[in-house]
């Protein structure tokens, strides 16, 4: 892994924090590395490596300052910069990563963060408004949104700008006794200096659980600016170095090893074998049964956007198993301006060059609103498995990412469920050749659909080990009985209304607590 000194975490107290440079000293080095980064980051740019770069720290350590430092020697078209503050209105509707998920840099570019993803962890579980289970969730979500991100070939670098607390208060006082700057320093500011060992402990106990070998803390001291900059410059330009490195490497070894994927036999007679498609309804059970969920549903779905719980459908199934129809009597009696449907098609070209996850967390849904998603991002262990459109190391690897994003939703608050329509061959071909005979519906066939068909047993293989690997409590797989499309609508329609009546039973007995 990346080498670098590990610090003694809980010792941050032992940190030099005297530590200065002489300025020619300063000024020689800054030129040679600011040359130095500016190509690193071309470098970067040409073999496709997104960089993300983290700022946090004590308050007033100067991460503003540090940043303008960083900025100068790189290309203002190749990066971004983002200032956390409190969650606006919008991100607070959402899982929190939510917001960092839809910053993360296309691949080439580079994404630098003034404070991020630590919040939780730092600021608001310093003023009491985390439980301590909340706090677990939190570090473990932060914890699978980077190595995500660092196992899809992001770099993450971590600096954490370190003052003491004498330190901070004259920095505060400072900026407090000039009408220009006064804004800048709050009162938790204030609170959080004056209780700065607490604050400091819960720093500690962050940078213990969050570095890691794929993306390690590097503790800044901060007190001389010029020192900062420097240890900052060199600590981003050696880690670029080494990271290019290795993926010259990467490449080297991929090229060496490429080898065909031998299907096993393991998912062969899995979950689908023993689905009974013979499951049937009448017409008149169905008009009669639809009718009463359709009505249960609406009032469920004005009841959780008061109690302001998010849904997310996904919906997966064979060619022709009925999606779209399921889709249609779930939402015919909802209001539009609460649901959205997520058609997916292939990536096009800004969702390639980002983390394959980013697209559908780009779409996550609202407190309070429902995102279907028509196909999802089971894709990527389906059809992009069988189809090559990626290694079989990152097919391998998805389950975990998937089952960790789908908790991530989960611990936000939200009604997970996906559903997987089920037909067989014979039922298949019936559906596509009425398709092709039916003018209105031709649209809806296509060559690819009949080469796909060819490929029945790869697909029944993967989904079996889709079902078994990522059907999980919080975000269970519900396998729909489709040869009877009445009976495959009304199946989905009441596994949803039970979902959300459960939960609703759920979120009213915890707020009557």
């Amino acid at each position: 892994g990346y080498s670098k000194q590990k610090e003694d975490m809980r010792m941050l107290e032992k940190i030099d924090l005297s530590v200065k440079v002489k300025k020619e000293k300063y000024k020689e080095a800054m030129e040679e590395m600011e040359a130095k980064l500016g190509l690193l980051q071309r470098q970067c740019k040409e073999a496709g490596i997104p960089v993300m770069i983290l700022f946090e720290g004590m308050g007033a350590a100067g991460k503003g300052v540090q940043i303008n430092r960083l900025i100068q020697a790189m290309d203002p078209r190749g990066f971004s910069v983002y200032a956390s503050n409190r969650p606006t209105e919008e991100e607070h509707f959402r899982p929190f990563l939510w917001r960092f998920w839809t910053k993360t840099p296309a691949n080439g570019r580079t994404a630098i963060y003034d404070r991020g993803w630590y919040r939780s962890v730092q600021v608001d579980r310093f003023d009491g408004e985390m439980s301590e289970t909340e706090v677990v969730k939190a570090f473990q979500d932060i914890l699978s949104f980077e190595k995500q991100l660092s196992d899809g070939g992001t770099v993450i670098i971590k600096l954490f700008l370190y003052i003491s607390k004498e330190e901070q208060k004259k920095r505060f006082k400072k900026l407090a006794d000039s009408k220009e700057t006064a804004w800048r320093v709050s009162e938790s500011d204030w609170n959080r200096n004056k209780e700065y060992e607490k604050y400091l402990r819960i720093n500690e106990e962050m940078l213990e659980k969050t570095d890691t070998e794929h993306a390690p803390w590097t503790i800044i001291e901060a007190t001389d600016k010029n020192y900062a900059a420097m240890k900052i410059m060199s600590t981003v330009t050696s880690r670029l170095e080494y990271e290019l490195e290795k993926k010259k490497a990467e490449k080297a070894a991929a090229k060496a090893s490429a080898k065909k994927t031998v299907p096993s036999d393991k998912y062969k007679n899995g979950v689908l074998s023993g689905v009974d498609l013979s499951k049937k309804l009448t017409r008149n059970q169905y008009k009669k049964e639809l009718d009463e969920l359709q009505k249960r549903l609406q009032i469920l779905h004005s009841e959780i956007y008061r109690l302001r719980i998010p849904v997310v459908l996904g919906f997966e199934g064979w060619d022709a198993g009925g999606k779209g129809g399921a889709i249609k009597r779930l939402t015919s009696n909802l209001d539009p301006r609460g649901y959205q449907v997520n058609p997916t098609a292939s990536p096009n070209d800004i969702e390639k060059v980002h983390h394959y996850l980013w697209r559908f967390w780009n779409n996550v849904p609202k407190a309070g609103h429902i995102a279907i998603f028509d196909r999802t991002w089971y894709g990527r262990v389906m059809v992009e498995r069988i189809e090559g459109f990626c290694t079989e190391a990152d097919w391998k690897r998805a389950y975990q990412e998937i089952n960790e994003m789908e908790a991530h939703m989960a611990n936000a608050g939200a009604v997970v469920l996906k559903f997987w329509l089920h037909i067989d061959k014979d039922e298949q071909e019936r559906r596509f050749k009425e398709r092709m005979e039916n003018p209105a519906k031709q649209w809806k066939i296509t060559d690819e659909d009949w080469r796909n068909r060819e490929k029945w047993d790869l697909y029944e293989e993967a989904v079996n080990e889709m079902l078994v690997r990522t059907s999980t409590t919080y975000a269970p797989w519900i396998v729909v009985e489709g040869n009877d499309k009445l009976y495959a609508r009304v199946k989905v329609v009441k596994t949803v209304v039970e979902a959300l009546e459960k939960k609703i039973k759920e979120v009213k007995k915890e707020q009557k607590k």
